[in-house]
């Protein structure tokens, strides 16, 4: 993506950096020491998709998700439905879907109306995993602060629903999370140091997973993910860089990504082609006419 505060990520770096070689504190997670990344990383396979936003995955399914369609493959990446109007049950009005989760055959999205960088009429929507079709809204609380949200996650061991936002300001510091149960708000959590750009969020082993679009895909800089270890009291997480995406078919722009836990699987969806500007495709870099979305799977292995 193309950002006008790209030192912004740079100091980011430096921060982080200073504070995995300094601090020493946190959880061991899959490795000798902390502040390292807790997992290898393996890549096995490429697939194309039709969604550029999120991808999830529960026992012999996967779903994708586009800024407005939902599409769900089997083990085969064989298309099994879709559903190109998901919008038509909502009040407000809505454009955008981003990263979503699964939980017991139900698919959570963060939903919202997305123009130019900015966000609102956010809210988290259900709907079955099998039709695709909504279920049910959960309230959206105003006054958390959130401006935005790119990505939403599932822990069921906490029974909390967490969502990011993507936009460049205080709000993007933390995650927003509400009951897995009812619906209602239980707080935010700050991520330490916080993280940019971010663009989608997951729960896998007791930590959280962010991936950023914090590389210049003009200059040909990978995106990547970083591990938050969070906190028992849930108020706080430390924020460890997980992994640089430098395998990906071409640098673009980065957005879900997803666990598959039963087959000690990790997946990232990658888009290319497309320039984006302020979270808008604004036309296509040489050598393409369309953008292209790719499901990278890799195998996960211990350090």
């Amino acid at each position: 993506m193309v950002h006008t505060v790209k030192s912004k990520v740079l100091v980011f770096l430096l921060i982080l950096a200073a504070g995995i070689s300094v601090c020493g504190c946190g959880k061991k997670q899959g490795s000798e020491e902390t502040g390292v990344p807790g997992h290898a990383y393996t890549l096995k396979d490429i697939y194309q998709v039709n969604g550029r936003q999120g991808i999830c995955v529960e026992d012999d399914y996967f779903w994708v998700s586009g800024s407005t369609t939902l599409t769900k493959y089997d083990r085969d990446w064989n298309v099994v439905a879709e559903n190109t109007a998901p919008f038509d049950s909502f009040d407000l009005e809505v454009n955008h879907i981003g990263d979503i989760d699964v939980w017991q055959n139900e698919l959570y999205l963060g939903v919202e109306y997305f123009m130019d960088g900015e966000g609102k009429n956010i809210q988290v929507a259900v709907y079955d995993g099998d039709t695709l079709e909504l279920k049910r809204v959960f309230p959206f609380r105003a006054d958390t602060g959130q401006g935005e949200c790119s990505g939403i996650a599932v822990d069921p061991d906490s029974e909390t629903v967490y969502m990011c936002s993507w936009i460049d300001d205080e709000s993007s510091e933390y995650l927003y999370m509400y009951n897995l149960k009812n619906g209602d708000y239980k707080g935010r959590l700050r991520m330490d140091p916080a993280p940019g750009w971010i663009q989608g969020v997951a729960y896998y082993g007791g930590n959280l997973y962010v991936t950023c679009d914090d590389g210049d895909a003009d200059a040909d800089e990978p995106d990547h993910m970083y591990r938050i270890e969070i906190s028992e009291d849930k108020s706080t997480g430390k924020v460890i860089l997980e992994k640089t995406f430098d395998e990906v078919t071409r640098q673009g722009e980065i957005e879900g990504l997803s666990f598959d836990g039963d087959n000690n699987r990790f997946l990232l969806l990658y888009n290319r082609g497309a320039r984006i500007v302020l979270g808008m495709p604004k036309g296509f870099y040489d050598g393409y006419n369309e953008e292209i979305h790719e499901v990278f799977v890799f195998d996960i292995g211990e350090k």
